[in-house]
């Protein structure tokens, strides 16, 4: 029997075999289990998902936008971590927010839920303890649900849902690769995934993988080093159970690291454009995570229409840093900057979690219709210790100035062409001061019901009872909030219209608490609204090209939105929000994935939305309303067969804030604006023997100059410059 597992060789690697590549004997008890890969080498994934619904349904079958990073399209754009491939994926956008932090935007509002295997992860503020940045060469795939998903995720988003699919240890026979490559700035990686059997029987099976990564970075000063190690075992303990248990841990290091971005304005008024190397950091600064997740999973079959799968999940997360963010505008004449902020703090987010669910099919009225019913319950302590760097200067001019009592820390500090700010390490203070402590509590119990009406018309039916709610205080004051008991119903349709194009059509509430407060440190209420979407979902070649149309609505109140610049607020920096009422987002997206011909292998997407209020002012404009992404790689016949060449093109449109030029009065209006910008990427891989393959990759082939993020703070940051990797992979 021929396993649909097929060793795609993680998705850290620059390298992958060809669609060819060799398939593994399955163990006895894989037979008929819902997570099997099928061996394609495409974009495509013919299996179930449990993203969106729980039902266990191919993408096909989802009556919503769904689109799979498979590893094969990870690994032609050697894509490395959980930010670079939620950048590729159709419709998402991203925000740098500095070294470590991101922030991902789809449909005009911020993607807050995130799983792992299916389970709900708690994420730290835009990832600030390394979350999206991730390491995902222990991940198979990553599946992208657009839209709300409050049936499984507990808090119905608008946006998206990102679902990390780990690596599982499915194979018999001893198989694997070993990797190296080298790039820009000076990075190199070390990779390899090795699994087999474990018994002669096949029934225990294990899998391991890890990576070494050194480098430097286009930004000044920069040096960046990460290990990430993978391990699983699997046993079949009877023909109708499995046991998982699995760790991962990665260890980033990154030196020279900043907070914040670079400064937009001198203090004259004027723009600085300042060159992409500039860096805000000094040389002792650095911004060290950790992301280890420990877990547990227990599937039992009862007979071949039903399961029940049990799993517990640990994560747990740490911050160790010391950085400097310097803010204010810039001395035009000596280079120089006053406001300076030097930081240091230790962090840990720890997240235990339970959940079980109940899958199967029952027989009514002559025909078969699946259910699922299940309940999760998780438990998020984090802590944010910070050390205090006594202040070493005195400023007469400040608020509440006390003679002779030193009030600020070191000013008119070169900044301008200088390698690394030379502001000195401070002496920091041994005494810890909690400046964060919270507990997020989450409960929830779901249920759906897909009734086969007709053999062309299905029905989803569905609702979760949720309860989120979350304790303690942050920097800016109490961090109480949250509902109990608050029902999120999803219902959906499809219909097919013929046996390779099928419509559909689905509902789903929004619920949503926010930890946003307005200029009275009022907390805004939790967002709500619904969500609709229509679509057209078609398949040709055989199931071979898959393409989705699909046409959305979005009408949420209670959205925060950035109400004017930031603020100093109990000595502290705070960004107030107002609460906008009745915004409607609209728009549609296009897909088209998969092979059109043997050895073609294509992802093109374009996705276009639009968001106002009720007075038909657009709101979040920081967002890109036009996003354009394609990728294709060919597998060339005849004398060159081998070779495989490949290109992608990234558009995305114009997308601004408004705010003011710090330190006018009155205040001048300022726009913060990044205009639509195309990058343009190239990949070559040419296989030396059946089991080498050498591969080459370059980035912003064409050097373009944009920006990652602009207006956050009166700061903006430069994407990476023209970048390319080699890699030679090895598989066995």
């Amino acid at each position: 029997m021929l396993s649909k597992y097929h060793w795609l060789a993680g998705a850290a690697l620059c390298v992958v075999a060809l669609p060819a590549a060799a398939q593994t004997n399955a163990a006895p008890a894989d037979e008929n289990r819902d997570d099997q890969i099928v061996v394609t080498g495409t974009y495509t994934l013919p299996d179930k998902i449990d993203t969106a619904t729980g039902l266990g349904l191919t993408v096909q079958e989802t009556p919503q936008s769904v689109s799979i990073m498979t590893a094969q399209r990870i690994l032609d754009q050697n894509l490395i971590s959980v930010k670079d491939v939620i950048t590729n994926a159709v419709g998402v956008s991203a925000n740098e927010v500095d070294d470590v932090r991101n922030s991902f935007f789809a449909r005009g509002f911020e993607i807050r839920n995130t799983q792992v295997d299916g389970v709900p992860a708690a994420w730290t503020l835009a990832g600030g303890n390394g979350e999206t940045s991730i390491d995902v060469s222990i991940y198979e795939r990553i599946e992208v649900v657009r839209g709300a998903t409050g049936l499984l995720s507990g808090a119905g988003d608008p946006s998206a849902s990102v679902n990390l699919v780990r690596k599982h240890a499915d194979a018999t026979d001893l198989t694997g690769y070993v990797n190296a490559s080298i790039g820009s700035w000076n990075t190199w990686r070390l990779s390899a995934d090795i699994g087999g059997a474990l018994t002669a029987d096949g029934r225990i099976r294990a899998r391991l993988v890890g990576r070494y990564e050194k480098g430097d970075y286009f930004i000044d000063i920069q040096d960046r080093k990460k290990w990430v190690l993978y391990g699983v075992v699997e046993a079949d303990v009877t023909d109708s159970t499995l046991i998982r248990v699995g760790m991962s841990h990665q260890d980033s290091k990154p030196k020279g690291a900043t907070w914040g971005a670079l400064p937009t304005f001198y203090t004259d008024g004027t723009l600085t454009d300042l060159p992409r190397s500039q860096t805000t950091a000094a040389d002792w600064t650095y911004w060290n995570t950790t992301n280890q997740n420990i877990y547990a999973t227990v599937r039992q079959e009862f007979g071949d229409r039903w399961n029940l799968t049990a799993n517990y999940n640990r994560l747990k997360t740490t911050g160790d840093t010391q950085l400097l963010y310097l803010y204010g505008g810039v001395d035009k004449a000596t280079g120089t900057m006053d406001g300076t902020n030097p930081y240091k703090s230790k962090g840990e987010s720890i997240q235990n979690s339970i959940d079980a669910q109940l899958k199967g099919q029952v027989a009514l009225f002559g025909r078969d219709h699946e259910v699922v019913l299940g309940a999760l319950h998780s438990v998020l302590k984090r802590h944010t210790d910070n050390y205090v760097a006594p202040f070493t200067q005195f400023n007469p001019n400040l608020p509440n100035a006390q003679p002779g009592v030193n009030n600020e820390w070191a000013t008119n500090v070169p900044v301008i062409g200088q390698e690394g700010v030379p502001f000195p390490e401070p002496v920091w203070g041994t005494d810890a001061v909690r400046n964060e402590q919270e507990r997020i509590e989450q409960t929830g119990y779901y249920g759906a019901f897909r009734l086969n009406v007709a053999d062309p018309f299905k029905v989803i039916l569905g609702g979760r009872i949720a309860s989120w709610n979350q304790r303690g205080f942050a920097w800016s004051g109490p961090s109480d909030y949250g509902d109990d008991n608050v029902f999120i119903p999803y219902v959906g349709a499809l219909y097919d219209i013929t046996s390779n194009h099928r419509v559909y059509a689905s509902y789903t509430k929004i619920f949503q608490p926010q930890n946003l407060y307005d200029r009275e440190q009022r907390l805004l209420d939790p967002l709500n609204g619904a969500a609709y979407e229509i679509g057209l979902k078609s398949s040709f070649f055989g199931d071979a090209l898959q393409t989705s149309i699909a046409l959305f609505r979005i009408e949420q109140d209670n959205v925060g939105e950035m109400d004017g610049p930031e603020i100093i607020l109990n000595g502290q920096t705070f960004q107030p929000y107002r609460a906008v009422e009745g915004v409607t987002s609209k728009g549609f997206e296009l897909e088209a994935t998969g092979q059109p011909l043997p050895g073609w292998n294509v992802n093109a997407s374009y996705s276009q939305f639009k968001i106002e209020d009720p007075d038909g002012n657009d709101v979040n404009t920081a967002q890109p309303r036009k996003l354009l992404k394609i990728f294709t790689t060919y597998d060339l016949p005849g004398v060159l067969t081998g070779l495989t060449i490949g290109g992608g093109v990234n558009y995305r449109s114009k997308a601004y804030s408004d705010g003011t030029i710090p330190g006018t009065t009155p205040a001048v209006p300022f726009r913060f604006q990044q205009d639509g910008y195309t990058l343009v990427s190239l990949m070559a891989r040419y296989a030396v023997t059946e089991q080498l393959q050498l591969q080459a990759n370059v980035e912003n082939l064409f050097d373009k100059k944009y920006y990652s993020q602009a207006g956050s703070f009166s700061q903006y940051r430069y994407g990476a410059p023209r970048n390319f990797t080699i890699s030679a992979n090895y598989k066995f």
